[in-house]
């Protein structure tokens, strides 16, 4: 008999669509329902100052990216200089960023976040670009900053929270847990349903989780991997 310690259990995950996540989700006997939180659009200015970024990577040293949906905005760009080194935060992020580029990613930290990032930096002086969210926070631009490169921050794209349907909030009120995989979503969870009351918090990795505390919500588990099977695997310890 397959086991399914998650049975009858309702989570609710909150990424763009249902992927990997919902998969081994489901695979566990979970109701996996997925509610996107956030919608991912062009930068306020159509992309100008990104492209113009692009178009001086000749100047740069490195690329940073520290998403899959930043890594999809600078890829194709960064294949068109195959000297220029990548770093990246997350093995997906990585993995995504390498296929775009045509070569592997230069770093990618244990650890999938930005202070791990910037710790697996070596000290430079050259120019690094880093291609992040507009809601992003300015930790890895100062980090490597402090390392001694000159650092050109630009935003790849927009997150933008999404308000959930009828049908959406109703799946939320019965669930036994909600998995978060960025602060930007719980900001649009909090926006959607307060504070007050809440499924199981389960958090992607320590910036999550502190952004939901900050919100008022009362954070049940942290994965000890950041990536998706470190997330199913705290979900199971708060469910099962």
């Amino acid at each position: 008999m397959i086991a399914r310690p998650l049975a009858g259990r309702h989570v609710v995950t909150t990424r763009l669509g249902p992927g990997r996540l919902d998969t081994l989700l489901a695979a566990l006997g979970a109701d996996a329902v997925n509610i996107p939180l956030i919608a991912i659009e062009d930068p306020a200015d159509g992309g100008a100052a990104l492209r113009s970024s692009l178009g001086r990577l000749d100047d740069a040293e490195w690329l940073v990216v520290t998403s899959r949906h930043g890594a999809e905005a600078v890829g194709h760009a960064a294949a068109l200089h195959p000297a220029l080194r990548l770093a990246a935060v997350g093995s997906n992020t990585a993995a995504f960023l390498a296929r775009l580029a045509g070569r592997p990613v230069d770093i990618v930290p244990k650890r999938q976040t930005a202070s791990e990032l910037v710790a697996a930096m070596p000290p430079g002086t050259g120019s690094v670009v880093v291609a992040q969210a507009d809601r992003a926070d300015a930790s890895v631009g100062d980090g490597l900053r402090r390392l001694g490169y000159r650092i050109e921050v630009v935003t790849a794209y927009r997150t933008i929270l999404r308000e959930p349907n009828a049908a959406e909030r109703r799946a939320a009120q019965r669930a036994d847990a909600v998995a978060f995989a960025s602060g930007s979503a719980v900001e649009s969870w909090v926006a959607a349903f307060g504070s007050a009351t809440s499924p199981a918090v389960i958090a992607i990795g320590p910036t999550t989780a502190d952004v939901a505390r900050r919100a008022g919500l009362q954070v049940a588990g942290v994965a000890a991997d950041h990536d998706v099977e470190g997330l199913v695997d705290a979900i199971m310890a708060v469910l099962a």
